[in-house]
């Protein structure tokens, strides 16, 4: 840099009326100021959705581990595939094993995740974890179950266990509803409609609908919570003869069981995921693709193309699905053919 330049540098430092020292300073002071990844992570999870942090949580803490002494500037794009690749060899090998993908794959998310609310916080100005690319992920292997094969699940589960009554209520639940496990979980009994034969589902991302079930499934549903709830509304719905809550587990234990008794189960992981893909193929096949994003609760801002927007399927559609499927008339449809009249 010649003279001419330099006087040219102090006249605009002068003007904006910084010194050459403070410009010196800047950095260490950035530095000083950088959180630790542990004290960040803390914060970050305090932060985001009950959701979010069940799912990330696992690999927020395998982050810590590695780097939690470290600035949350200080890792870089190949030190993150290296830590995704050392969580993918890490995991514990089961049937449905798919290589570690989904355990990569989830570590680079909780770290986009992470560093994006940095971004957010104007810690940082780049996202690291953004520049490492996720795990190509495989075909699934689900699949709709045949109504042959499904008929030996409920036959199994209803003749099985220590509440087959329980059992077959969260099968017909979710083969009419399509819901994922989540939802099941999540239901309260105030999030029936007995008039309209309506059930509210909240499930991932925080998405809120209203699904029809058949009159037969709401009486079954309104029956459980008067013998096994505790009288609050806004409690979970679905209970054991003691009253207890269940949870997730009850899904395991169902399934194991019935694997025990259908071999076909447990070598192919059937799980209750199946029963949304059969349900949904049955609609898609029978109702078009239309009906079938909005039974399965779709918005459609990620999942299909701009045409989606312009073939919205409605709730009395919908439910006219599901009263084929069940052979039940349902309510909204009712509804729906007194109003064109």
């Amino acid at each position: 840099m010649n003279d001419a330049e330099i006087n040219a540098a102090r006249l605009l430092l002068a003007r904006l009326g910084v010194k050459p020292e403070e410009l010196v300073a800047a950095p260490s002071a950035t530095r000083e100021a950088m959180p630790l990844i542990r004290d960040y992570v803390t914060r970050v999870s305090d932060a985001v959705p009950a959701g979010t942090r069940r799912v990330y949580s696992t690999y927020w803490r395998r982050v810590v581990e590695a780097w939690g002494d470290r600035r949350i500037d200080e890792p870089t794009p190949l030190e993150i595939k290296q830590l995704a690749e050392d969580v993918r060899h890490q995991v514990v090998v089961r049937k449905n094993s798919r290589g570690g993908r989904t355990a990569a794959e989830h570590l680079i998310a909780s770290l986009r995740c992470l560093y994006q609310h940095a971004i957010a916080d104007e810690l940082l100005s780049d996202n690291p974890a953004k520049r490492v690319a996720k795990p190509r992920r495989l075909a699934s292997t689900r699949r709709a179950i045949p109504d042959a094969r499904l008929a030996e699940i409920n036959y199994t589960a209803g003749s099985t266990g220590s509440d087959p009554e329980l059992d077959l209520l969260l099968l017909r639940l979710h083969t009419e509803t399509a819901c994922r496990r989540g939802g099941a979980l999540a239901l309260r009994p105030q999030d029936l409609d007995p008039e309209q034969s309506l059930v509210r589902l909240r499930e991932k991302g925080e998405t809120v609908r209203w699904q029809p079930v058949s009159p037969t499934l709401m009486r079954h549903l309104i029956s459980h919570h008067e013998q096994r709830g505790d009288g609050q509304p806004s409690a979970q719905l679905l209970r054991y003869r003691n009253g207890r809550p269940i949870t997730a587990r009850r899904y395991d234990h169902l399934w194991q069981r019935i694997g025990r008794r259908l071999p076909w189960v447990a070598t192919q992981q059937v799980s209750t995921h199946w029963l949304r893909h059969t349900t949904l193929t049955w609609v898609e096949r029978n109702f078009g693709y239309a009906v079938a994003r909005a039974y399965a609760g779709h918005d459609g801002k990620s999942d299909a193309g701009t045409t989606s927007t312009y073939v919205r399927a409605d709730l009395q559609e919908v439910a006219a699905a599901l009263a084929a499927l069940t052979g039940e008339p349902h309510p909204a449809v009712a509804v729906s053919c007194a109003d064109k009249r």
